[in-house]
């Protein structure tokens, strides 16, 4: 992988020569770095909230120069050139094998959880995560729906045809007949229904293929995809985009196209998971870690409480800092309700703590007043942050901060690199309660 560079969150990117050893930073010739400014520079925004800015930084550094700072988002952009940028997340392993490999593989099982990511089921095995990036291996993931369509069988539809034949069909389009065949009597310009799989869907998906037929570096891929467009010879690719997106209407017939089309959307209108759209010259996937961290910790919480009598809601709703008017809704990740009245409050945050009391370990402030919040107009005294778990922190006794008024907020890290054993530990922190019996 030559023509791409690996990073995670966190890291810093520099284009001084000087630096290019350096192991706290990775280096990109002055030309690609200012091809990546020029892309910072370059996104729209499409919400106000929310800003590029805030997760590719470019700023001044002493005795080093310009440095770009990448946080918080995930993903693969590709520049102008070609040159692609993979942003791999920081994922904390107690092994030493702590390889890209291992990382991609739990980032894609993150994805899973998200309710906009636009496939929730695909064979790993199928997936050669060690040898592709990720903008192949959702390349590849699209793939898989395409065949696993197929095997379901592409769908048919009456679609109008006009054609001008040699004998009569269908209904006579008088003005284009006279138009066409004055000088031939012999003709029929005529109008008809024909059941035929040339069906908007099927065009989005023949001109997706074709374009990434294009665009994959992976002889993998492009084996898959030279196979799959044997099936839709008899099939028209799309010629407007945008029209035929308008044209999809997903209902019980067309389930099955669900997924694919919002793949479709991904590679044929540029488009990327987040606010952020660029240029047509660049490409990027991004996703914002604070939003999968919370999407999969809510989705293992609901699979780890399925054999108790507790019910788990994600992003709930119906409660207000203020009531008179109704202002400022209050939103937790997670509320756990038990049978006997108890309530859990759990709110995720993706940040990397600090072993440092004096700097509060790096939690904000903010995010404390939130949570009082919570206990107050909740009524409970269980309130949770939830943070993943990183090298620094490992170990780390527990913390606990607790206020004279009955509020008390504990802090708990979720080893991604083992969130099985993690939440089951959790889970035994929450039965050990008092009063457990009564919800089992």
């Amino acid at each position: 992988m030559a023509n791409l560079l690996e990073v995670r969150e966190f890291d810093l990117i520099t284009c001084n020569e000087d630096f290019k050893m350096d192991k706290n930073y990775h280096y990109l010739s002055p030309k690609r770095f200012n091809e990546l400014k020029d892309f910072i520079y370059g996104v729209v925004n499409n919400e106000e909230d929310t800003s590029i800015l805030d997760f590719l930084k470019v700023r001044s550094q002493r005795h080093v120069g310009e440095i770009i700072s990448v946080n918080n988002y995930v993903g693969l952009i590709q520049l102008k050139s070609g040159y692609q940028i993979q942003i791999l997340p920081k994922i904390s392993f107690d092994y030493d094998d702590c390889s890209s490999v291992e990382t991609k593989r739990i980032f894609i099982k993150m994805l899973r959880s998200m309710k906009d990511f636009p496939s929730k089921i695909f064979n790993e095995a199928h997936l050669k995560i060690d040898k592709m990036n990720l903008y192949e291996i959702f390349i590849s993931m699209y793939l898989q729906e395409v065949r696993n369509l197929i095997k379901r069988g592409l769908k048919s539809s009456y679609l109008k045809q006009e054609y001008n034949l040699n004998y009569y069909k269908g209904k006579l389009v008088l003005g284009e007949h006279i138009k066409r065949n004055i000088a031939h009597k012999e003709r029929f310009y005529v109008a008809y229904d024909e059941y035929h799989v040339n069906r908007v869907e099927n065009r989005l998906i023949k001109s997706t293929l074709l374009q990434l037929l294009k665009q994959s570096k992976s002889n993998e891929n492009v084996k898959e995809i030279r196979q799959l467009l044997t099936f839709f010879e008899m099939i028209q690719p799309s010629t407007n985009y945008e029209k035929d997106f308008s044209k999809v209407v997903i209902d019980r017939k067309t389930k099955d196209y669900e997924m694919l089309m919002g793949w479709s959307k991904v590679f044929l209108l540029n488009r990327s998971f987040t606010t952020f759209s660029g240029s047509t010259t660049n490409k990027a996937l991004l996703f914002p870690m604070e939003k999968v961290f919370e999407s999969y910790v809510a989705k293992q919480f609901k699979q780890l409480f399925s054999d108790l009598n507790w019910k788990v809601s994600s992003q709930h709703k119906g409660y207000y800092l203020f009531d008179n008017p109704q202002q400022f809704a209050l939103r937790p990740d997670i509320v756990i309700d038990c049978k006997n009245g108890r309530r859990i409050i759990m709110d995720t945050k993706w940040k990397r703590l600090v072993a440092n009391i004096r700097s509060n370990y790096g939690i904000s402030q903010s995010d404390m007043y939130q949570m009082y919040a919570y206990a107050k107009k909740y009524q409970t005294s269980e309130i949770w942050l939830l943070y993943p778990l990183n090298d620094e922190i490992r170990d780390h006794e527990p913390i606990i901060f607790e206020s004279n008024d009955d509020v008390k907020i504990q802090i708990y890290f979720i080893d991604l690199a083992n969130i099985e054993k993690s939440m089951y530990e959790l889970k035994q922190k929450l039965m050990n309660n008092s009063n457990i019996k009564e919800d089992i």
